[in-house]
């Protein structure tokens, strides 16, 4: 099997597609030697998977745990605890930076055990060239010097010391426009990443050998992603390596919100802090219906924008998520105040017609008792957003662990924002996938990742690209 590094990993979701890729056999291609992340939470998640992956997901200790939701399951099964350990020598709980790139190139190579053509994967934090943290870092005067700038200098180091055949860098479409001292952020990395001319960048879009810096967009939702996720992704190409293919991905058709979740079961919504009139989510709820039905009366038709979900890839896409039944876990709502719940019933129900009103838009007891709401220069206006059933998803990012505002269930009785599952099957995780940590870091996880389906076409790419 072909070695995998995974850096920057997060909670698996490059390292989950790669590992699923098969030869003509059936056989894995590849096998995940070695990954890397701060995160102890995100670790414990990597950790948790890569034994799964040597027990198989169907392993009793494992569907016990998921059933029961007990550690001692997997602690006390003989086989599960072996593979436990055996995880233990490839996932790594370590930050990259200058001060331990030797410990980094030692467990590199402890994992490569002399292996030349493997492939290296991850993506260096994206905070410093996201639109929104740029956007909300603007008159920070530390900006400019951290160090989330050139940690993609970390991945470069591993490429000019170990050579792998093949690296895929995955970032924010930010980077496009980002720029440090005066300097374009993403002409930087791409040179630097070319390594004198010994690698080739080429885009997984567009067929050429000079392609434009838009031309590393990836909409994922134009391969199967139930989700409008927009990143920058490279595909680097070590000049020996022979085999000349056809790089762009195959396109599939739309996978729309509702074929991803619609079928799940109901779930309850829950109130962290009640109010006089709002003592429970059920009052909340009707008190957001009531107001919808007044606040649409005398409106005129809206435009209502529906895309047609295409039956091959939702078949696949279903077949991906969930092969076999297992227990449904972390599918459960989390609390929010009476007048959140109110207001996402409100809007879900309006959105069911159709509209979309921004924040200031709200009736007058909706609307939140914020300064800078109403008025001309009334900021995120759209920070409350209901998911729409027929088009696939916005982007989950890590904001979500925040609160569930932009993330609203689409469905009105339900008066709630999300699960932790629903957010992970927008990303294509497995239902057989777990998350460790309380729901803030399942959340944060889930948004920090790379759809696993999306790195499975990108694995298969890659397989044919070192004729594996």
């Amino acid at each position: 099997m072909i070695p995998v590094v995974d850096v920057f990993a997060g909670p698996g979701g490059l390292n989950e597609g790669f590992s699923r890729v098969r030869n003509g056999a059936g056989e894995p291609v590849f096998q995940v030697a070695a990954s890397f992340e701060k995160d102890s939470t995100a670790v414990e998640t990597l950790r948790l998977r890569a034994a799964v992956r040597l027990v198989g997901t169907d392993h009793p200790a494992y569907r016990r745990f998921l059933e029961v939701g007990d550690v001692a399951d997997l602690q006390t099964d003989r086989r599960m605890a072996a593979a436990l350990t055996e995880a233990d020598q490839h996932v790594h709980h370590l930050e990259l930076g200058e001060s331990n790139r030797a410990e980094v190139r030692s467990r590199i190579e402890n994992g490569l055990r002399g292996d030349r053509d493997w492939v290296l994967i991850g993506g260096p934090p994206c905070q410093a060239y996201s639109l929104v943290g740029r956007s909300r870092r603007a008159h920070d005067e530390s900006f400019a010097a951290d160090e989330k700038h050139f940690l993609y200098r970390e991945y470069l180091d591993i490429i000019e010391y170990h050579r792998p055949a093949v690296f895929v860098m995955e970032n924010v479409k930010g980077l496009l426009s980002a720029s440090h001292g005066g300097v374009r952020m993403f002409d930087l990395i791409r040179s630097d990443l070319e390594v004198g001319g010994s690698y080739r960048i080429r885009s997984l879009v567009v067929e050429s050998d000079d392609p434009r810096p838009s031309d590393f967009v990836i909409r994922a939702e134009e391969f199967g992603v139930p989700q409008r996720r927009h990143r920058v992704i490279l595909l680097g190409i070590r000049d020996d390596v022979s085999q000349r293919v056809d790089t762009r991905l195959a396109r599939s058709g739309p996978v729309t919100l509702r074929a991803a979740i619609g079928g799940m079961p109901a779930v309850e919504a829950r109130m962290s802090r009640a109010s006089l009139d709002l003592r429970s989510p059920a009052d909340a709820g009707l008190a957001g219906r009531e107001l919808a039905l007044g606040w649409m009366s005398g409106r005129g038709r809206p435009v209502v924008s529906r895309v047609i979900p295409d039956d091959v890839a939702v078949d696949r896409f279903r077949r991906w998520v969930r092969s076999s039944e297992v227990p449904l876990t972390l599918h459960e709502a989390r609390r929010h105040m009476a007048m959140d719940l109110a207001r996402y019933a409100f809007l879900a129900e309006v959105a069911q017609r159709g509209y979309t009103p921004r924040v200031d838009e709200l009736p007058l007891g909706l609307v939140p008792d914020h300064r800078n709401v109403r008025g001309d220069k009334t900021p995120f206006r759209d920070r409350f957003k209901v998911q729409a059933w027929d088009r696939p998803s916005s982007t989950v990012a890590s904001h979500i662990s925040k609160d569930g505002h932009y993330y609203i269930h689409p469905d009105p009785a339900q008066v709630r924002s999300l699960t932790v599952r629903e957010a992970a099957r927008l990303q294509t995780f497995p239902d057989d996938y777990f998350f460790w940590g309380n729901r803030t870091m399942q959340y944060h996880q889930v948004g920090n990742a790379v759809p696993p389906l999306l790195a499975y076409e990108i694995g298969k790419k890659v397989a044919e690209i070192l004729n594996a």
